[in-house]
């Protein structure tokens, strides 16, 4: 089988990883964390010959959803021309009021409301096929109450949203946030997986587990 590949695009006002990935050679992609300008994401996909297979969110804040509903409905639109199911979004089941909240996901503050909301919400522990790839749903409440990370054992990488970064954590002063949570989750769901596991963050560059579990000042 194809190795699992994973590419980024930086958008947004907070510089925030959109990632996507894919099996190398297939044309479907998994599309993590939509920072904004949907229809660009869909139109540089759709340049490249990808096509979106599923929506994964980390959590709901403003500079991760901004793109959803826009990247959805050309997605869904390019689906139904094609006669294949509609393309869906999946979010934690705890992250469902602050998606449709536009005070608790913190868009009304930036200028900018956004109420949306996931097709499928999931619980900790859920495995999510699409595109011919198997994720592994890992909750780590701390950032937000329903964020969570998405770990694909096969290639080693977990793509970790803002609840672990290179030598950082994500900041639990926004609504829902909690500092204890979120290093509890980070050394208890996340310093337990292979070492070298490859961390794609929501900001910023990527490190390993590995790496973290020695230099993260956050989680000594």
């Amino acid at each position: 089988m194809a190795e699992i590949k994973i590419g980024r695009m930086v958008l947004g006002v907070c510089q925030t990883n959109c990632y996507f990935l894919y099996r190398e050679g297939e044309h479907d992609a998994i599309v993590v964390d939509p920072a904004d300008k949907g229809a660009n994401i869909y139109a540089a996909l759709q340049k490249n010959g990808f096509r979106v297979a599923g929506i994964l969110l980390t959590h709901g804040h403003f500079d991760h959803i901004w793109g959803l509903d826009a990247l959805r409905d050309a997605s869904n639109a390019a689906a139904e021309a094609e006669g294949r199911e509609p393309v869906k979004a999946y979010a934690c089941e705890a992250e469902r009021e602050l998606l449709k909240s536009p005070r608790m996901n913190v868009s009304e503050q930036a200028g900018r409301a956004c109420a949306t909301y996931a097709d499928v919400y999931v619980k900790d522990g859920e495995e999510i096929s699409l595109a011919g790839m198997t994720c592994k749903v890992i909750a780590t409440p701390g950032h937000t109450a329903g964020g969570c990370c998405y770990y694909f054992a096969e290639a080693g990488i977990l793509v970790s949203g803002d609840t672990l970064f290179a030598e950082s954590v994500g900041r639990t002063d926004f609504p829902t946030g909690s500092m204890g949570t979120l290093v509890r989750s980070i050394k208890e769901k996340l310093f337990v997986l292979p070492e070298d596991t490859r961390v794609y963050s929501g900001h910023g560059e990527s490190t390993t587990i590995g790496y973290e579990k020695k230099n993260n000042p956050f989680c000594v």
